[in-house]
């Protein structure tokens, strides 16, 4: 038994609403730049994943049930990680200089 098993799920609860809700503001901040922040819109699915997994391990209506909820919090760990790999190569992309601009001068000439 999980103490404060009531509270836990509406922990989770809240969660997937933040989750859905961040996803509605991914989705249309996507829209208005061309897609280029598909790592938010992967970690909203992720947060989504987790909760729906969290819930569905947390209520264990029937037994076929966990199993579900296992592959959906393995859904969302590949999801978020996802998210870091291309959250780090549009920032890279958007540091690095363009390839046709002059070199900088020194500083502190």
């Amino acid at each position: 038994m999980i103490f404060g098993l009531s509270y836990w799920i509406w922990i989770w609860y809240g969660i997937l609403l933040l989750g859905v809700l961040g996803l509605v503001a991914a989705i249309q901040w996507a829209r208005q730049t061309g897609w280029r922040n598909l790592d938010e819109v992967l970690r909203a699915v992720g947060t989504i994943l987790a909760s729906i997994g969290m819930l569905i391990l947390l209520t264990y209506l029937f037994p076929p049930l966990p199993a579900i909820g296992y592959a959906l919090l393995g859904l969302a760990l590949v999801c978020f990680a996802a998210a870091f790999v291309l959250g780090r190569r549009s920032r890279a992309r958007e540091e690095s200089p363009p390839k046709d601009s002059p070199p900088e001068p020194p500083a502190g000439g």
